[in-house]
C-alpha cells in the first residue's frame, strides 16, 4: 500500500512539472512564453542568434532587403526590416513565433509562396524567443507600447 502511495505522489509531481514547463515555455502554441525586451540576458541571447541566423536575409541593423516590398522572379518577397520602419511590431508574439519557428509558408493562404525558412529543428523555443526579444529592445519606446497593446488584443 505504501508503495502505491509514493508511486501516485511521485507522478503527480511529474505531471506538475511537466505542466508548469509547458506553461513557461508555451510548447502547446508558442504563445507563452513571450519575447521580453526588458529582460537582459534573453536579449543577449537573441542578439547572438540573430546574428547567426536572421542577419544575412534580415540586415545586420534589422534594415530588411532593399525593395522588400516587391515580389521577386520566385513569387516570394525580400526579407522585410524588422526595425520600426517594417511591418514586424504590427503583428503579436504568438504570429511572429509561429513564422519563426515553423517558416512563412505555415501561417500564409495557400497557395502563396514565401523565402522564410522554419528554425525549429536548429534553434530551441527559447532562442526563438530570445531573437524576438531582441529584435522588440530596438524598437522605439512608442512602438513598443503599441506592439505590447497588440499582444494584449491577441491573447
Amino acid at each position: 500500500m505504501r508503495s502505491y502511495k509514493i508511486w501516485g505522489s511521485a507522478l503527480i509531481a511529474v505531471v506538475a512539472a511537466a505542466a508548469g514547463i509547458w506553461l513557461a515555455f508555451g510548447q502547446g502554441n508558442g504563445a507563452l512564453a513571450g519575447a521580453n525586451a526588458d529582460d537582459r540576458e534573453l536579449v543577449t541571447v537573441g542578439r547572438s542568434v540573430y546574428a547567426k541566423a536572421c542577419a544575412s536575409c534580415h540586415g545586420a541593423k534589422l534594415e530588411g532587403e532593399k525593395n522588400w516590398k516587391q515580389r521577386k522572379a520566385d513569387g516570394t518577397f525580400g526579407a522585410p526590416p524588422h526595425d520600426a520602419t517594417g511591418h514586424t511590431w504590427h503583428h503579436p508574439d504568438a504570429l511572429l513565433f509561429r513564422i519563426t519557428k515553423l517558416g512563412g509558408a505555415a501561417v500564409m493562404p495557400a497557395g502563396s509562396k514565401s523565402g522564410m525558412p522554419a528554425f525549429k529543428d536548429q534553434y530551441s523555443d527559447r532562442e526563438i524567443w530570445a531573437v524576438l526579444a531582441y529584435i522588440k529592445s530596438r524598437w522605439p519606446t512608442r512602438v513598443r507600447e503599441i506592439h505590447a497593446r497588440i499582444n494584449k488584443r491577441n491573447r
